[in-house]
């Protein structure tokens, strides 16, 4: 077993507080306090305490660094080069109609590189982590993206867009394009986890566009450092300018590209 970086560990701890809180308000989900912040995209009262633990815990261990929240936003640090970016409830919808899915979610930005970064599954106790260049655990054990090669016995995962969301028809022609083509996909809402399992080999690939910094942060060190590829849908790496993410071993990963491609090119000609 890898030991865990000054990092993880920092996270690690703040998260084991703030899931506390979260578990207990789970268990009591239809008392939860809870204010509309956009068409079919709600925010807890959980949610919001749980970011003010989050951010009183990683602010204690590291004074100087910055933040990027969901609800609290980007809050500058006294060293303009480090940042915790953070989702403190990732899959609110999910955790708001007591469906057990749902996920903390924490990188650790130094220089622009995510350097650190934790998933925690309170509810299966199950703690994805990953220190760059030293690779990805699933609590003790050591992770691996899987080693399927064809597109035929993948499954995949990925996110679709929802009431007040732009690009349901795009959307709609990368599905049908994929249906055709693997074994199966799954839609379970929430965008860290997805990623975690295809770091863990569950899923074979993850793609989906319009994410945030802090649904992808972690997620992404994590599929890189269990030997996966993690790019926006051109096969670059500006994958916060939009938050297109594609992510798979580098078999699946290249194949999946080119049907991304394939379906833009259609798009265009179709235009």
């Amino acid at each position: 077993m890898s030991r865990r970086s000054p990092l993880v560990n920092v996270m690690v701890s703040a998260a084991m507080k703030a899931a506390r809180g979260l578990r207990r308000d789970f268990g009591e989900v239809e008392q939860l306090q809870v204010s509309r912040k956009g068409p079919a995209d709600f925010v807890s009262e959980a949610d919001r305490r749980a970011e003010q633990v989050l951010y009183e815990e990683l602010h204690r261990a590291r004074p100087r660094f910055g933040f990027l929240m969901e609800e609290r936003g980007a809050v500058a640090g006294a060293d303009a080069q480090a940042r915790w970016i953070v989702d403190p409830l990732d899959g609110t919808t999910n955790y708001l109609h007591g469906l057990p899915h749902w996920a903390i979610s924490i990188a650790a930005e130094e220089r622009g590189d995510i350097v650190a970064g934790i998933i925690y599954d309170p509810l299966r106790e199950e703690l994805f982590w990953a220190d760059r260049g030293r690779g990805a655990f699933l609590n003790d054990q050591r992770l691996r993206v899987s080693a399927r090669t064809t597109l035929a016995s993948a499954l995949l995962a990925t996110g679709i867009p929802f009431k007040g969301r732009p690009d349901h028809d795009p959307f709609l022609a990368e599905m049908r394009a994929f249906m055709t083509e693997v074994a199966g996909i799954r839609r379970y809402g929430a965008a860290s986890l997805d990623l975690a399992y295809v770091a863990a080999g569950r899923f074979d690939g993850f793609w989906e566009s319009g994410l945030s910094p802090w649904d992808l942060a972690a997620g992404i060190l994590l599929v890189r450092e269990a030997g996966g590829f993690a790019s926006d849908h051109d096969g670059g790496r500006r994958i916060f300018d939009h938050g297109d993410i594609l992510a798979a071993n580098d078999k699946i990963h290249q194949m999946m590209l080119e049907v991304l491609k394939g379906v833009k090119k259609g798009r265009m000609r179709a235009s």
